[in-house]
This record gives C-alpha cells, sequence and structure tokens, in this order.
C-alpha cells in the first residue's frame, strides 16, 4: 500500500467514505490509544488538575478520546472536513444497539476547526497548555499543490505552534517520516523557531512497534536539551551534544542516531540519498491530517 501522503491533499485523500472507514476500524482505535496515551506520558503534564489540549490533526477524534479520559479538555484541528464530521457521528451514535466492534469512540467533548495547519495555526498567543498531533505531522513534508512548500509550510506550522503554547508547556507529535532527511527538515525547523527538545524512537529495532515522537518544549536556554527516555531500547535518558546549537536531539538506537544526522542538500540527482525508512506497519500508517 502506498503512503496516503503520496495521493494527493488529505482532505481529498479522507472523504466521507474513507473517514467512515477509518473511525470504524476497531485496529484504528487500539492504535491511535496507544501512541496518545505515549504522546500524553511524554507530555508529562501536572497531575493536580485538568490541562487544556491542542489536537492538531485529531482526526476523528480518537486521540480526544483518550485526553477525555485522562480528565482533559482538548479542541482539535483537522483539515478534514470528512474527519470531523466522525467526530460528532461518534458522538450521536452511540446507543444501545451499537455493537462493540463497530462503536465508535465519543471523543465528542472538544471543540473542532475545520483548518489546514500549514498555513499556521488561528490562536491567541498561550491558548494552551500543550499539544499532541497523532499521524499528521509527515503531511507537511509533501507538496500536494502547485502552493505548497514543504519547508515554508513547516516554519508556518511550528511558529504558530511555538505562540499559542504557554511556556511552561510542550508539545509532542507522533509522525511517520518516509526518510531520515523528512526527520531532519522537521527538526530543523522546529529548532528554527526557537523549540528545544528532540526525537524520541521507541523501540527502534522493531519493525512494527517503531515509533516516532517529536517532544519539544522551551527550555532552549539550558545548556543542553533534555528529552524522555524512548521505549525499547537500553538507553535511560539522553541529552543531545549540539542542545544549545540546534535545540534537538535525538533518543533511541544507535541506527537512528546515525540516520537522523544532518545531511547536507543537494539537487537532482545528486542529493543524498538516506537508505533507511521508517518501518511502517500498513494498518498503523493509514495516518490523518
Amino acid at each position: 500500500m502506498s503512503r496516503p501522503e503520496l495521493t494527493g491533499l488529505p482532505s481529498d485523500f479522507y472523504n466521507a467514505k474513507e473517514s467512515s472507514s477509518y473511525a470504524k476500524s476497531s485496529r484504528m482505535q487500539h492504535i491511535q490509544d496507544e501512541i496518545t496515551s505515549r504522546a500524553i506520558e511524554l507530555l508529562q503534564l501536572p497531575d493536580d488538575h485538568p490541562s487544556y489540549i491542542l489536537d492538531i490533526g485529531c482526526g476523528t477524534g480518537m486521540s480526544g478520546a483518550v485526553l477525555e479520559r485522562e480528565g482533559h479538555f482538548w479542541l482539535g484541528v483537522d483539515v478534514s472536513r470528512g474527519m470531523l464530521d466522525e467526530v460528532d457521528a461518534g458522538d450521536e451514535s452511540d446507543d444501545e444497539t451499537s455493537t462493540q466492534s463497530n462503536k465508535k469512540p465519543k471523543g465528542g467533548g472538544g471543540d473542532l476547526l475545520e483548518h489546514d495547519m500549514g498555513t499556521g495555526l488561528p490562536f491567541q498567543p498561550q491558548t494552551f497548555d500543550s499539544a499532541i498531533s497523532i499521524s499528521a505531522l509527515q503531511w507537511l513534508c509533501y507538496s500536494n499543490s502547485a502552493d505548497q512548500n514543504p519547508k515554508q509550510r513547516l516554519l508556518r506550522f511550528f511558529s504558530s505552534l511555538y505562540l499559542v503554547l504557554k511556556r511552561t508547556g510542550r508539545a509532542v507529535l507522533q509522525f511517520y517520516p518516509e526518510t531520515g532527511e523528512q526527520a531532519v527538515l522537521i527538526s530543523e525547523c522546529a529548532s528554527r523557531v526557537g523549540f528545544a527538545g528532540g526525537v524520541v524512537v521507541d523501540y527502534p529495532n522493531s519493525t512494527k512497534a517503531k515509533k516516532h515522537y517529536l517532544v519539544l518544549g522551551f527550555d532552549r536556554g539550558q545548556t543542553t536539551a533534555k528529552v524522555p527516555a524512548a521505549l525499547g531500547t537500553e538507553q535511560t535518558t539522553k541529552t543531545g551534544a549540539g542542545g544549545r546549537k540546534t535545540g534537538i536531539s535525538v533518543v533511541g538506537g544507535n541506527n537512528e542516531k546515525k540516520s537522523f544526522s544532518k545531511k547536507k542538500q543537494g539537487s537532482g540527482k545528486n542529493k543524498t540519498k538516506v537508505s533507511e525508512r521508517a518501518s511502517l506497519e500498513e494498518d498503523e500508517h493509514t495516518s490523518h491530517y
């Protein structure tokens, strides 16, 4: 199965039919539940009061349902009208006649906004305590129309994210990079606007369990930018040696460190190639934006 990002605009890919199928998939619900729970763990939220979370690429509300379950408030942004319609449909269809296999997660307690995150986030400064994004960020690495420039869209997104987060908060953005170069581009754009943090790669040596989380905060003034420990590795916590220079480090196995090293960009056939591709399960990569 080809990557959804290669098929065109996300709003076209996730039409009403595809969004409905996605929302009814118990497998997707399980995967999204696990990834969102891990993202919340990486946020390191205070446990004495609920937080107001921005869910970027909220899709059908699966991640929002997990946020609600953990006692938090959320606002969801997604470019697909079909996906957002399923959030409301899931809330309305939760009745006694629904079977466990096709019951949609509620997740309807958050406010919703149809919006393209590549154009920037349209909120007031320091509105949100923290932010999450599940399986959406990689869409910004592709140009699916003549007016889309991946680097410009990433910079616009991260600049606005930097503004709308409170300075005590974090952002955890889980994504599926197609190549190491995409991960480098994402990290560099986040660092350029002022973020500190790093890419946490859980289970870096597993084909099925491997996940990438970009963990961002505002502690760049420190000597190094510490990021949480990755799962499925003997490492505990790693601080990037270049933390003060770039604000970004990588936590994971040695192979991950090599594949995420900065490459000199060229053009055409001379462009640097990265041999390692992120290992993606077909079901896991039915991603949303």
